[in-house]
C-alpha cells in the first residue's frame, strides 16, 4: 500500500528540520573558527592559592599566543569539587576547560556523594605542573629551626599545634594527615575555602603551619614570612637548594605532589580538545613559563591524554588508601 503523498511529504520535511537540528548542534559544538570569542579556564579555589600560581601565568601566555582571551574563573567551596561541579555541567562547546589537581584525585573518598566523576565527567587533556608539598611554619609562632624540632615539640605538646588547608579532602589536608600518620604525631587540622585565604591567615599568625605547595608558598619563603622545613619530594627543589627533602630531614618516605592538570568537559570536541592541547604545550615550553615554573619549583611534565587519564586514577587510588589508613574525616 502507498503513503498518501501528503504524509510523505511530512516526512521528508521531518526528516528535513532534524537533519539542519543535528547540522546545526554539530556547527555549534565544533566551531571551525575555535577559538572565535574568549574561552574560560574554571579554577575551583580562591584566587591566591597554589592552582592560581600556575592558571593565571598560562592564561596570559596562551592569550597572547591564541589572539583571544583566555578568562580564569575562580570558584573556590567545597575543597574544590564546587568548581568541579560547575565544569562538569559546562556546555562542552570548546570554550570552558577545567584546572584541577590532587585535590579531585583525593574528593571521591572524602566526599562520597559528588555530583560529577573526575575519570567519567570529563576528558583528560594533559599535567600542567607538579611541585612538590613543602612543610612551612609561621617562625614567630612556631620556632624551630628544622623538621626534626617541628616533629620534637609536636610528640611534646601533642595537638598544641595546628595546620590550615585548602578545605576538606584537598591535598594539603591528606597530605598533613599522611604526615601526622608517618611522624605519630597529632596536630590539628583547620579548614579553609582555598589555600590562598589560610596561607594568608598562616602568614599572620593565624595557624601554624600548613602542608602547602610549592608554588603558593615560594615567595612568601623568600620574604621570610614563612620557614619552609622540607619539601616532600624525593629531590630537593632547584629554587630551594638549600631545604632538605623530607627523608633528608628524617621522614623517609614523605613524597606529596601538588599536581595541576587541565580537563575539558565530556563532550567537546576532539579536534577543539587537539587544538587546546597543542596551544597548551607550546605556552609551557616557552621561555617565560619555564621560568615561572621552575621559580614555583614544578618542572614541564609530558603527561598528556590517556597517559594522564592513567595518571589521575592512580592517584585516586593512591589517596583513597591514605584516607582509609589515616583515619581522614570531614572535620
Amino acid at each position: 500500500m502507498k503513503k498518501p503523498v501528503n504524509a510523505v511529504r511530512r516526512l521528508g520535511v521531518l526528516a528535513g528540520i532534524v537533519a539542519l537540528t543535528i547540522g546545526g548542534i554539530s556547527s555549534v559544538l565544533a566551531d571551525p573558527n575555535w577559538p572565535s570569542k574568549p574561552v574560560t579556564i574554571i579554577v575551583p579555589f580562591p584566587a591566591g592559592g597554589g592552582t592560581d600560581a600556575f592558571a593565571r601565568p598560562l592564561s596570559a601566555q596562551l592569550t597572547k599566543q591564541m589572539g583571544k582571551q583566555i578568562i580564569i574563573d575562580n570558584r573556590g567551596g567545597a575543597g574544590g569539587t564546587l568548581g568541579a561541579s560547575v565544569a562538569a555541567k559546562a556546555t562542552p562547546d570548546g570554550y570552558t576547560f577545567f584546572m584541577g589537581g590532587a585535590h579531585h584525585a583525593i574528593a571521591p573518598v572524602m566526599y562520597p556523594k559528588l555530583d560529577y566523576d573526575i575519570e567519567k565527567s570529563f576528558i583528560p587533556i594533559m599535567l600542567l605542573a607538579t611541585p612538590p608539598q613543602v612543610v612551612v611554619v609561621n617562625p614567630q609562632k612556631v620556632p624551630v629551626s628544622d623538621l626534626k624540632g617541628l616533629i620534637e615539640y609536636a610528640k611534646k605538646n601533642p595537638g598544641k599545634l595546628n595546620y590550615g588547608s585548602a578545605g576538606n579532602g584537598s591535598s594539603h589536608h591528606l597530605a598533613g594527615e599522611l604526615f601526622k600518620m608517618q611522624t605519630k604525631t597529632f596536630i590539628t587540622h583547620i579548614p579553609y575555602r582555598g589555600a590562598g585565604p589560610a596561607l594568608s591567615d598562616l602568614i599572620a599568625g593565624q595557624v601554624d603551619m600548613m602542608f602547602d605547595g610549592l608554588g603558593s608558598s615560594s615567595q612568601h619563603i623568600k620574604s621570610g614570612k614563612i620557614k619552609a622545613l622540607a619539601v616532600a619530594a624525593n629531590k630537593r627543589s632547584a629554587a630551594f637548594p638549600d631545604v632538605p627533602t623530607a627523608a633528608e630531614a628524617g621522614v623517609p618516605g614523605y613524597v606529596v605532589s601538588t599536581w595541576y592538570g587541565l580537563w575539558a568537559p565530556k563532550g567537546t570536541p576532539k579536534d577543539v580538545v587537539d587544538k587546546m592541547a597543542a596551544e597548551v604545550t607550546k605556552a609551557l615550553n616557552s621561555p617565560e613559563l619555564k621560568t615561572i615554573w621552575i621559580n614555583n619549583g614544578s618542572d614541564t611534565p609530558n603527561v598528556t591524554g590517556d597517559a594522564y587519564g592513567k595518571f589521575v586514577n592512580a592517584e585516586i587510588k593512591r589517596w583513597a588508601d591514605v584516607a582509609k589508613a589515616s583515619g581522614a574525616k570531614m572535620d
